[in-house]
């Protein structure tokens, strides 16, 4: 069986391979031992390999928009360039209006999704979010609402004094259907008082999370890297995810997320700019080998580039996300990635790494589509 792998030289990484090609999980220990490693084509191999078996060369995507209705927010976050006070230069909060409309702008592909995040903002009733989702929804009723952080679920709790759950109830009955996966960060408290002080602490994440997925919605997850944690506090943060995913079967994609320093106070501590290739497609591989319950792993083509996201297909990952139309938050962190790439762009970029695109919506059912429809296989 060790033939299906590249010639191995580390004896550690040797057994771990061993441990893959079985089946067998992998320990705590076993994902430092992947992190430490520097032999980034044997983890691409081993990564491709669970790939192939969950996936084949299918590679997913969608088309989807995203929505950030304000950039307004109590927080600051040292990890972030788009937070703005309420009176500081560049703030915006969308009127109710303003956000429909954007929603259904300059795009002529048919969105399946909207992905919408914001700010947390000091001012705007809870009432604003639930008037939104209902619109969204009046007048867009075949897409799928996928929004608020659990950082912003948890703020919505603490500034309306419901429960998470009465708070997830409020959102799913106006229309909310799953969860995104930000905010997660890194889960180690240590890190997270020095990078997002101000924001939930990983309890609450994945209390969260957890609670989405009893009320029957679904969920993705992420972990933002390459800032000042360790081998140990990533494969801590997999783990736990793993540990929720095993209890409860609601998380659908893993996206590994680099820290972007532009523009951000954390950027300013740092002596490094941004990941490199190498670095990334070893946050892929390494959360397709541990990651062993969760279906899918996404490369995010915003975060790290539209040909380091292709190469990450032979690295574990499955899917490129979707067109997005209109990304901010990483944008404004330095992102020089393009605001949006066409269905067309995306096809392509699938067929040259030599996979299989396949459309899907937000729950990953596949997308058909005619001249003058869209529908999607239940």
């Amino acid at each position: 069986m060790l033939a299906e792998c590249p010639q191995i030289e580390d004896g550690a990484l040797r057994l771990i391979a061993e441990k893959v090609l079985v089946g067998e999980r992998l320990s705590f220990q076993d994902g430092v031992t992947l992190y430490q490693s520097h032999d980034l084509l044997a983890l691409g191999q081993l990564a491709h390999h669970i790939r192939v078996k969950k996936h084949g060369m299918r590679t997913y995507f969608n088309v989807n928009r995203h929505i950030n209705p304000t950039n307004v927010c109590v927080a600051s976050c040292k990890l972030c360039a788009f937070g703005r006070k309420p009176d500081a230069p560049g703030a915006y909060t969308m009127a109710l209006d303003e956000a429909l409309r954007v929603a259904g702008e300059n795009w002529s592909e048919a969105v399946t999704e909207f992905h919408i995040v914001g700010g947390l903002h000091p001012d705007l009733p809870f009432d604003y979010y639930l008037d939104l989702l209902r619109g969204l929804k009046e007048r867009f009723p075949s897409v799928h609402l996928k929004g608020f952080t659990a950082v912003e679920v948890g703020y919505f709790s603490h500034v309306t004094h419901l429960s998470i759950r009465e708070v997830l109830e409020r959102l799913k009955g106006a229309g909310l259907d799953s969860l995104p996966g930000g905010g997660a960060e890194i889960f180690a408290p240590a890190v997270r008082r020095i990078i997002c002080d101000h924001k939930i602490g990983a309890h609450t994440w994945l209390k969260v999370h957890r609670l989405a997925h009893e009320m029957g919605m679904h969920s993705n997850a992420t972990m933002l890297y390459g800032h000042i944690e360790s081998a140990e506090d990533r494969v801590d943060h997999l783990l736990q995810l793993r540990n929720l995913q095993d209890q409860t079967g609601g998380f659908q994609t893993f996206i590994p997320l680099a820290f972007h320093p532009a523009h951000t106070e954390l950027g300013k501590l740092l002596a490094d700019d941004e990941t490199s290739g190498f670095t990334d497609l070893k946050n892929v591989a390494v959360a397709r080998l541990l990651l062993d319950n969760f279906p899918h792993i996404k490369a995010y083509w915003i975060m790290m580039t539209p040909r380091v996201a292709q190469v990450a297909l032979r690295f574990g990952a499955d899917d490129l996300d979707g067109t997005v139309a209109e990304e901010k938050i990483y944008h404004d962190a330095g992102a020089k990635t393009p605001q949006a790439l066409t269905r067309p762009e995306l096809i392509r970029l699938i067929r040259d790494a030599g996979c299989e695109p396949f459309e899907r919506d937000t729950l990953y059912r596949p997308v058909t589509r005619t001249e003058t429809s869209v529908a999607v296989q239940v």
